[in-house]
């Protein structure tokens, strides 16, 4: 009797346990549906890493287009960066039917016979026999796109590569000269070229006064084998006269000397003024205007006039010079100057002189009037 009254209330328990929709014990038991959502889910985003994976090749529409000529007919991409020797040959194709290349402006100096741009049928081909230490630097190419209106880059299909031309005898990629004159401008980092040619050489930058080693610290002086010592916030404390040092395989070499000066004009169109000699003048006088430019001592300056007697092939003197100016330690500007000059008077002489200012970075337009006295 005391048995079946213990069984049933076990019954009893399992019944209470069931309805509230929790377990009788602590055993283990399948896992009902519904209980592992969050499995499914991690499942389905699996697809989307996949396709983040492959994307690289979808989203990027730069085609590199350029190869290497090795020995015995293989090919192969180039690098990023090549290490060849001195005296070497190189052969760089990029397919295409209409190739544009640039390469590194020594070559261009001298029209360099060691240098071969060729077009094939399908592809350019540059070719570089016995290379020296002063080639080192990029080598690019581009598709072009032509119509009737001419050629224009496919910035889509390029390819490119820079070449280290190691040569013992040569660390530093050799200058021209044997002193440089580097221009900082406050808007700009300034660049002191000390390249080498062996990408392994340790660089440092030195001031010749007073005689101390610069703290290159990655952040407001950085160094880039490719391009030299950068300056990414030049100041009118950086000014003076550096030079570098550069040691490969316990061979140490000082680079050409760089004096670096600090430009007081802002980047931008021309700043110009315009002026005449005289804005009345007599029947038979002469007079000029002046268009002047004060600039940056890099920066080229073009001149253009328009003035009354240009429709009639009045014989007007144009002339322009231009001369660097040292306002101070360290302070340089370049001042540009473009001289009209009119003789002998007459009526249509008489109206707006416009004097037009041009650099790179656009254009600046002035206009003077002159009239009869």
């Amino acid at each position: 009797m005391k048995f079946w009254f213990i069984f049933s209330l076990i019954l009893i328990h399992e019944a209470l346990q069931n309805v509230l929709g929790q377990p009788a014990a602590k055993t283990k038991r399948p896992k009902e549906p519904g209980e592992n959502k969050i499995k499914p889910a991690i499942k389905k985003l699996k697809p989307k890493t996949t396709k983040l994976k492959e994307s690289p090749d979808t989203v990027s529409k730069v085609q590199s287009i350029m190869i290497q000529v090795m020995d015995k007919g293989r090919f192969q991409k180039p690098a990023a960066t090549l290490s060849l020797t001195a005296g070497q040959s190189m052969e760089l194709r990029c397919k295409g039917e209409k190739i544009a290349w640039s390469y590194p402006a020594y070559l261009d100096t001298f029209r360099d016979s060691r240098l071969s741009i060729k077009q094939q049928d399908r592809y350019g081909q540059l070719i570089l026999t016995n290379a020296s230490a002063a080639d080192t630097g990029e080598f690019a190419c581009w598709t072009q796109k032509c119509d009737s209106l001419g050629c224009r880059k496919d910035e889509s299909k390029n390819g490119s590569t820079y070449v280290f031309f190691t040569d013992k005898g040569e660390i530093f990629v050799p200058s021209s000269s044997y002193f440089e004159i580097v221009y900082m401008h406050p808007d700009k980092p300034a660049i002191v070229p000390c390249r080498v040619t062996i990408p392994s050489a340790k660089v440092t930058l030195h001031r010749e006064f007073p005689a101390e080693e610069l703290k290159v610290d990655g952040t407001d002086i950085i160094y880039d084998v490719k391009k030299g010592f950068v300056y990414q916030q030049p100041t009118f404390n950086h000014t003076g006269i550096v030079y570098c040092r550069a040691e490969a395989r316990g061979a140490p070499q000082i680079s050409i000397k760089y004096q670096l000066l600090y430009v007081e004009v802002p980047s931008g169109p021309p700043s110009a003024t315009i002026a005449a000699s005289s804005n009345k003048v007599r029947s038979g006088g002469d007079f000029s205007v002046y268009c002047t430019v004060l600039g940056e001592p890099d920066v080229e300056v073009e001149f253009t006039w328009i003035y009354p007697g240009q429709e009639y092939e009045r014989p007007v003197s144009i002339q322009g010079t231009w001369r660097l100016v040292n306002r101070g330690i360290g302070h340089t500007t370049r001042i540009s100057k473009s001289v009209i000059s009119v003789e002998d008077f007459e009526t249509i002489d008489a109206g707006y002189y416009i004097c037009k200012a041009q650099n790179f970075q656009g254009q600046t337009t002035l206009t003077t009037r002159v009239d009869r006295g």
